[in-house]
């Protein structure tokens, strides 16, 4: 079977950057406080679409989005705010992405403030110690957050790890692929107590799923589709889950979820999210598949 999803003609991402204070303009300090990596591409980006800076002197509040409670402390020592957005074709990923949040990482260091991802949820370490952004892409850089959902704890037995197979209450859901136009891919059906298991499980897919769509996307940048098969084969070069080889079947989940700002884009503003699960022809349950018998489908990587 062949799934097919859009890819949007634009794409618009943000990050925003907390801050105490700023004693310049945003803009022109800018291009003298971002890594050398970034400076040149974030100089010929800003003032452009692919780079826009709105500066607020309001505190920046995380409405809806559910962060550390180190963070909201750091927040509440903030005052003003700087919103960093790039809208570019998807054929522009990841560099459009990585400039807009060196962008914002400059920001924040110059204001004494943090960095915050609102589609993942994520906050970034600022400081004069700490490195700034990359300058080769990685997924494992903070790009992917996960949210991680009980669907019906009163069925969830008594927490026992030895025992999970009739536990089947844990859903756990990327945040952040659909910045790369890819869908959200989600696990449902794990025991609760296999979510480190599950959420790295699925960080092996998203990597394979990332880094397959960026090729295609070099390779075709005027798409406006893409067709992939829902049997996935992963290489887990990352070794999320050990040194080893698997399979997984991709299915549309029933539903949609709203996507980042799109525009213009063929249809509605959704987008689709792909469940992740055992393939068809596995004889064991989702949690059999996970964890508790990796040996019986996890093979050593050639």
């Amino acid at each position: 079977m062949k799934i097919t999803f859009p890819i949007p003609t634009l794409l618009t991402a943000l990050f925003v950057a907390a801050v105490g204070r700023l004693t310049y303009d945003a803009e022109h300090m800018l291009p003298w406080r971002i890594g050398r990596p970034h400076r040149k591409a974030a100089m010929t980006a800003l003032g452009t679409p692919r780079l826009t800076l709105a500066h607020s002197s309001k505190q920046w509040k995380p409405g809806g989005i559910t962060l550390p409670e180190d963070d909201y402390r750091l927040l509440r020592g903030t005052r003003q705010h700087v919103v960093i957005s790039t809208t570019a074709p998807p054929a522009a990923l990841p560099a459009s992405l990585q400039t807009a949040r060196a962008a914002a990482r400059a920001i924040a260091e110059e204001g004494d403030g943090l960095v915050v991802d609102p589609l993942a949820a994520l906050s970034l370490p600022t400081c004069a110690r700490c490195s700034g952004e990359p300058a080769d892409f990685r997924m494992e850089d903070d790009w992917i957050g996960w949210r991680t959902d009980i669907q019906d704890q009163a069925t969830c037995p008594p927490w026992n790890p030895a025992e999970t197979r009739s536990c089947t209450c844990l859903s756990v859901t990327s945040r952040g692929l659909r910045r790369f136009a890819l869908p959200e891919i989600t696990l449902e059906g794990a025991a609760c107590a296999h979510s480190l298991c599950a959420i790295n499980l699925l960080r092996a897919v998203a990597g394979r799923l990332l880094a397959d769509h960026l090729t295609f996307l070099r390779d075709n940048p005027g798409a406006t589709t893409r067709t992939i098969d829902d049997r996935l084969h992963i290489d887990d070069r990352a070794h999320y889950l050990g040194p080893a080889a698997f399979e997984v079947r991709l299915t549309p989940c029933d539903g949609t979820v709203r996507r980042l700002k799109v525009g213009p884009a063929p249809g509605n503003d959704l987008t689709m999210c792909l469940k992740v699960a055992p393939p068809s022809d596995f004889p064991g349950t989702t949690n059999d598949w996970l964890c508790t018998t990796r040996s019986r489908h996890l093979t050593p990587a050639a």
